[in-house]
């Protein structure tokens, strides 16, 4: 059976604080670690009042102190906002203090608004993703062995060989990421419309590396897991009340489910999100096991990226601790 991991955006639910989001992701970490998921993977949001991990490595070291073996990385870091040698040192020092459990996972996407990637990086000009080919090569070279005629290092960074994965959600990354040979994450979770063709294209073209001989491919998947199927239905209208919100221009803190969602959203914003959120399983365990196993039959992903942003910590936890279980279920029908 492939590996599960577990995708956080640290989410702020209304009424509560950053305070509260964060010890939330400690112990969904710790429970993640405990249940044998491989990597807990956190993402960089700006200027949203619903998602607290903008400053995305201090967050990745906050779970990284309080677990012990689980990996942990950036799912990922959206490079066109930063300096790749700022990014370099800020992993090279994670690396450094946690030896082997460190991964960066790096987006082409701004990930905020156009006022926000100003603000974030004020010097850039033109189009700064256009870049992200020329800055993913720096930034592995301030990870490789240093050299004596080499002018500019990344300390800590030199020489550690942090793991680079390529993020995306169209065929620009998975082209990439097959020229340069590493890892590939597509986020299925909430663009799934170029999946199927950038996997192909990204396995087809795939030139092995120093990095990586063959290529992996991880797929994101929403999966809301319940002891009923209603109440993961119910549980799951958290999510589309913020793809609704999204759409509308309204993002905020992520909203309580509500019993029965179809007054909450116009054809159009039904129509919308259903798309948006076309890979989630969403159901009891036996649902979530037919959906599971269904959805890695259809797909063949090296690895599953869970995520669930369920307003109740508690069903959160919850979830996860039956998504483990049905893994283990679905491994030993395997190993029979």
């Amino acid at each position: 059976m492939i590996p599960f991991s577990v995708l956080d955006l640290s989410p702020i639910n209304k009424g509560s604080t950053a305070t509260q989001a964060f010890n939330n992701t400690k112990e969904l970490a710790q429970l993640a670690e405990k249940l044998g998921y491989k990597r807990y993977w956190l993402a960089e949001h700006h200027n949203m009042t619903g998602i607290a991990s903008a400053a995305t490595s201090l967050v990745i070291s906050h779970v990284a102190a309080n677990t012990s073996r689980i990996r942990v990385g950036a799912g990922g870091i959206m490079l066109p906002n930063h300096s790749p040698l700022v990014i370099a040192e800020q992993f090279g020092t994670l690396e450094s203090l946690y030896p082997g459990r460190i991964d960066l996972g790096l987006g082409r996407a701004p990930g905020s608004d156009q006022r926000t990637a100003r603000a974030l990086r004020r010097h850039m000009g033109g189009d700064t993703a256009e870049n992200f080919p020329q800055d993913v090569v720096e930034l592995q070279d301030y990870f490789a062995e240093p050299s004596d005629y080499q002018g500019l290092r990344a300390v800590p960074g030199a020489g550690l060989h942090v793991p680079i994965w390529l993020l995306g959600s169209s065929m620009f990354s998975a082209q990439l990421a097959a020229e340069l040979g590493l890892p590939f994450a597509f986020a299925s979770h909430f663009a799934p419309g170029f999946m199927k063709s950038a996997v192909e294209i990204y396995r087809a073209r795939f030139k092995p590396s120093a990095a990586l001989q063959k290529p992996y491919v991880m797929l994101g998947l929403n999966v809301f897991a319940a002891d009923t199927d209603r109440e993961a239905e119910r549980l799951f209208s958290s999510l589309q009340q913020q793809f609704i919100n999204l759409i509308r221009g309204t993002p905020g803190q992520l909203n309580p489910p509500v019993d029965d969602i179809a007054p909450y959203w116009q054809p159009g914003e039904q129509a919308h999100v259903e798309r948006s959120l076309a890979c989630a399983v969403v159901g009891d365990r036996e649902t979530v096991r037919e959906g599971l196993q269904n959805f890695i039959d259809d797909t063949a992903p090296d690895e599953l990226m869970i995520t669930a942003q369920i307003y109740d910590h508690a069903a959160r936890l919850h979830s996860f601790d039956i998504v483990a279980e049905v893994r283990e279920e679905l491994e030993s029908r395997v190993s029979i």
